[in-house]
């Protein structure tokens, strides 16, 4: 299995938004392995040539012992590098280094005295027959393994001629060893694979969060103020607002398809139909400022007019630009809410708080209120101005919002966002209602 290349989805939002190429990071469990293997083969080697050198003159043929470690340093030296990844290390390659060790043990018995061998003198290749089986075990897990020791245990039980207690410790030692790590190798794979997969479905959840909230913010926007306009003009154009009012139903239905996840309690304050003002976003924040210290009383100052109030501290409110951005176009989808369902009579009064570790902005109208569980009903109908312009923006920043709403005395929605904060980076905040 190759290295697998994951885009998280803050990584990709982050490089969406400066206009260059999503950075991959770089995750395989194998890559270690095979580190590990040519270390294993390369120090084995050094030990069994120091083995065979030290028993030397102990063999029946010592040129024969001789060739063959010449023949294996050889084959070392042209092949180490084909352990160092899955793509060198091909199946011919295992067969092959397989081939070397079970054919260095066959041909003890010729180079090695039968006393010697009696007396549980090592094989010519020693410990460097287990590198060949573990390359089979990382490469195909532990069925491959199993194959492998297996032709290593034959071969033992062939050079030594009886079941002898030393070597058939040896041989389940490795059969073992190789089978577990094989198994653990192929456990390590599949919890990779379904890592990169919850990665992957990560990240296009936020990408289709972020491009519903754009709609909602734009194009239902239109479609909105289209078929009211249209409904009040009659006519041809009470016939445009109709197609429109079709429209939106039709857009506000695949954008709700499993781009919100359901929320644990319902949401007791004011519904999210659309409003007739675009609402601001990050996206039209320059990428090279995007990180940039922002105040957020610059941005929210706008919003202050005869129906709304505005109430600010002394010192300037700093959040990121992206971040300060996406709070003040959640700001404004509250306030559309105002608009549209408190009424044009209603006041509302926007409020500033810089806490040490997070910006809060709370913004109160004097409306109707909103009765128990119509966000929930507005969510289900389509109707995510408050899913996705409000809360969908505040979790992206890894913040909450908060409703208050009491029928009769009004709605009160609170904002908080973490200092430091910056779209796609947490969306582990908390939305509650």
């Amino acid at each position: 299995m190759t290295d697998t290349d994951i885009r998280t989805a803050g990584g990709d939002a982050a490089a969406r938004g400066a206009g260059k190429r999503p950075a991959a990071l770089r995750m395989s469990v194998e890559l270690p392995l095979w580190r590990a293997l040519t270390g294993y083969r390369i120090l084995t080697l050094v030990y069994t040539l120091g083995l065979v050198g030290l028993s030397y003159r102990k063999y029946e043929h010592p040129l024969g012992a001789a060739a063959y470690m010449g023949a294996l340093t050889v084959w070392m030296l042209l092949t180490w590098r084909r352990t160092t990844s899955a793509e060198r290390c091909t199946r011919r390659f295992l067969l092959a280094d397989l081939g070397f060790a079970v054919g260095g043990i066959l041909i003890t018995p010729l180079v090695d005295t039968h006393a010697r061998i009696m007396d549980g003198a090592p094989t010519l290749p020693s410990i460097w027959t287990a590198g060949a089986v573990l390359g089979f075990a990382i490469k195909g897990g532990w069925r491959w393994a199993a194959v492998a020791s297996s032709a290593v245990a034959v071969a033992n039980l062939v050079e030594r001629q009886e079941l002898a207690r030393d070597t058939v410790h040896n041989v389940v030692l490795v059969w073992v060893a190789s089978v577990a790590i094989g198994y653990v190798v192929e456990v390590a794979r599949a919890s990779e694979r379904t890592l990169a997969r919850a990665l992957q479905i990560e990240a296009a959840t936020r990408e289709r969060e972020r491009l519903a909230r754009d709609i909602h913010d734009s194009v239902l926007q239109v479609l909105a103020m289209v078929q009211r306009r249209g409904a009040e003009i009659g006519g041809e154009a009470g016939e445009l607002g109709r197609m429109a009012g079709e429209q939106e139903v039709a857009l506000r239905t695949l954008v709700s398809s499993g781009l919100v996840p359901p929320q644990r309690e319902p949401a007791p304050a004011g519904t999210a139909a659309p409003a007739a003002v675009p609402v601001a976003s990050a996206a039209a924040v320059p990428p090279e400022t995007a990180g940039e210290p922002c105040d957020v009383r610059a941005l929210l100052a706008p919003y202050a007019s005869a129906g709304v109030t505005f109430s600010e501290p002394g010192a300037p409110v700093g959040l990121p630009a992206a971040a300060a951005a996406e709070l003040t176009a959640a700001v404004g989808a509250a306030l559309d809410n105002v608009r549209v369902h408190a009424g044009a009579g209603a006041h509302a009064w926007i409020l500033v708080e810089d806490e040490p570790d997070a910006v809060i902005v709370t913004v109160r109208d004097d409306g109707p209120g909103i009765p128990e569980g119509r966000l929930a009903d507005a969510e289900r109908e389509g109707r995510l101005g408050v899913a996705l312009s409000i809360r969908g923006r505040l979790r992206e920043l890894g913040g909450s919002a908060d409703w208050i709403s009491v029928p009769g005395q009004g709605t009160e929605v609170e904002l908080k966002v973490p200092k430091g904060a910056a779209p796609g980076g947490g969306g582990r905040g908390k939305v509650s209602a």
